[in-house]
């Protein structure tokens, strides 16, 4: 039920140690609190005066309060534990996904990784809370409290040491079988984020070509699913919570009919007796208490596996940290054979693709849909590494294994098909890849792209808050924010450009287009897209088919080829 990486988190033996303690301590306070009970009670019933019995009671308030004391003690340590490791854990996931960059995404869903990143936290930040004091109070009290019972009574004992394994063994039973409802539950619960998010930001799209009413329907068949296997899954925890009850309900009554006989029979006093009825219900509290919550803990141990799955995917290694210079006019590249190949695909995404470039040149990558364009782009940028040994890659005549190289992604911007927009300002979204930036530099840049008529409508101009809970921007104004956030670094001269207006109308993208040329002057721009007209702007094209590098060269060199270029322009244009 503990997932193993908890135990190699920071700071768990001295958690566990402490926990521990405290489970002893509150185990010494549970029979003591019983013993003293039982005391003042069993004083009144042989005929002894109330005014006798005020040590007693005295006594049992003080174990009463300690048994208090120590839950809360217990509950703030696994507060500031939880939490603090929860905020860790999500600190090391929003980095992993950063330097993963959009591949971990594409893979997992839009949809599910933000709930990873917020829910799945959250959940995980409450799995650790419970896991850790459900397991080490079942662990430890009912075992203190029922060596002290047979110090009182054998067989009652013996009653309990012998249901105690059959709960168990009938709690892994029915665990299996929640534990599979669950695995299902958070399934559907991925497919209906990923799907929901996707349907949202296409809204304005799936509105246009009049198809909103067959994705709201599409939405609702996906929540359905979600809502019948969470049904599913709750009809398990509330049966095995039930079982649960009701056998241990039953050995508390066994135990009580046996004592109740054997006092009878004088074979007992009442103390012990008393004591003893008054331990049962106790001994089987931890378990019931862990079952209780037994759901959290499996979406709190979904959630946490989730995230851990992504903490564990391989990165790019570092070991071969290289000192590049800034790229400059005189600055050259050189690719031979770059070969990269995803883990669940038999064929290569990029064969041995070689070209070579020098200065500030607009490089133009065309080709179909699944021709290798974005797995290129993403090979440039670093967010992957080539899968060959053969591929040879030269920056000035120096060799490095891959792109993911710090000097080399310091001087990239990367502009994506749909721009990530923050939860915060729009000068802050801007000053994405320069903090440092003032408000005038921002506005200014604002102010190249076309967003100045917006900045002017906006309550607060540039400090407005736009993104998932502040005013929401169109595919347009979020490419121009990408645009600016690249005006306003002049530091960086490497441009990777993945389909930058693939998600836009012919309009909006002519008007874009208009302020993205004057950003590729002095620049090496990478250009991947499947826009013919783009191909005019570019000093140099690569055309990609089937992730194999088919031609190369200038607009008019490939033209004049007439080739498999000629051939896509004219699939494209609807001609022969």
């Amino acid at each position: 039920m503990i997932d193993k990486a908890i135990l190699k988190m920071p700071k768990i033996k001295k958690v566990l140690v402490l926990l521990a303690g405290f489970s002893f301590l509150q185990a010494v306070f549970i029979i003591g609190q019983a013993f003293y009970l039982s005391k003042a009670i069993t004083g009144l019933w042989n005929g002894g005066h109330l005014n006798n019995q005020w040590d007693n009671v005295l006594f049992f308030f003080v174990f009463y309060t300690g048994r208090h004391v120590v839950t809360y003690l217990r509950e703030k340590l696994l507060d500031d534990f939880s939490y603090q490791r929860s905020q860790e854990i999500r600190e090391e996931l929003l980095q992993k996904i950063f330097r993963l960059g959009p591949i971990v995404v594409q893979k997992n869903g839009t949809g599910n990784m933000v709930t990873m990143a917020l829910e799945g936290i959250s959940q995980t930040e409450n799995y650790l809370h419970l896991i850790l004091m459900k397991m080490m109070n079942m662990m430890i009290i009912p075992w203190i409290i029922l060596a002290f019972v047979f110090t009182l009574d054998i067989r009652s004992g013996v009653i309990l040491l012998v249901v105690f394994p059959i709960i168990i063994i009938f709690m892994i039973v029915l665990g299996y079988a929640a534990q599979s409802k669950a695995d299902k539950q958070y399934k559907a619960f991925q497919v209906l984020s990923n799907h929901f998010i996707d349907s949202l930001r296409g809204l304005d799209t799936l509105k246009l070509f009049g198809l909103s009413k067959k994705y709201a329907k599409s939405i609702y068949t996906t929540s359905e699913r979600f809502r019948e296997a969470t049904m599913s899954t709750l009809k398990i925890a509330i049966l095995s919570t039930f079982a649960l009850d009701f056998f241990t309900t039953l050995s508390v009554a066994v135990v009580a009919v046996f004592l109740g006989l054997n006092l009878m029979n004088g074979g007992i006093l009442l103390f012990s007796a008393l004591t003893t009825l008054i331990l049962a219900p106790e001994f089987f509290l931890p378990i019931r208490d862990f079952a209780s919550d037994y759901h959290a803990t499996l979406d709190g141990k979904n959630s946490f596996q989730a995230i851990k799955s992504v903490l564990e995917l391989p990165e790019v290694s570092h070991q071969d940290e290289l000192v590049l210079d800034k790229w400059q006019q005189h600055s050259e590249l050189s690719i031979e054979k770059l070969t990269f190949a995803y883990e669940d695909s038999t064929e290569a995404a990029v064969k041995e693709v070689s070209f070579a470039t020098k200065g500030y040149n607009k490089i133009g990558i065309i080709g179909a849909s699944g021709s290798g364009k974005s797995t290129l782009i993403n090979l440039l940028s670093g967010f992957l590494a080539p899968t060959s040994e053969e591929t040879k890659i030269e920056i000035n005549q120096e060799k490095m294994p891959h792109f993911s190289q710090k000097d080399w992604q310091k001087q990239v911007i990367y502009i994506p098909q749909s721009p990530y927009l923050f939860q915060d300002t729009l000068a802050n979204n801007i000053r994405f890849y320069t903090p440092e930036a003032t408000d005038e530099d921002v506005l200014k840049a604002a102010n190249l792209v076309g967003l100045g008529q917006l900045v002017n409508e906006l309550t607060a101009g540039i400090h407005t808050e736009i993104g998932e809970s502040g005013r929401m921007l169109s595919g347009g104004q979020a490419q121009r924010v990408a645009l600016a956030r690249a005006f306003l670094d002049n530091q960086r001269h490497i441009l990777l450009f993945d389909e930058p207006t693939a998600h836009l109308d012919i309009e909006t993208e002519v008007e874009i287009k208009e302020k993205m040329l004057p950003l590729m002057e002095n620049h090496l721009v990478f250009f991947a897209t499947h826009r013919l007209h783009w191909m005019k702007e570019m000093d140099f094209i690569l055309v990609m088919d089937q992730g194999q590098l088919v031609e190369m060269g200038t607009l008019e060199e490939l033209i004049a080829k007439d080739g498999y270029y000629v051939k896509l322009m004219n699939q494209m244009r609807g001609t022969k």
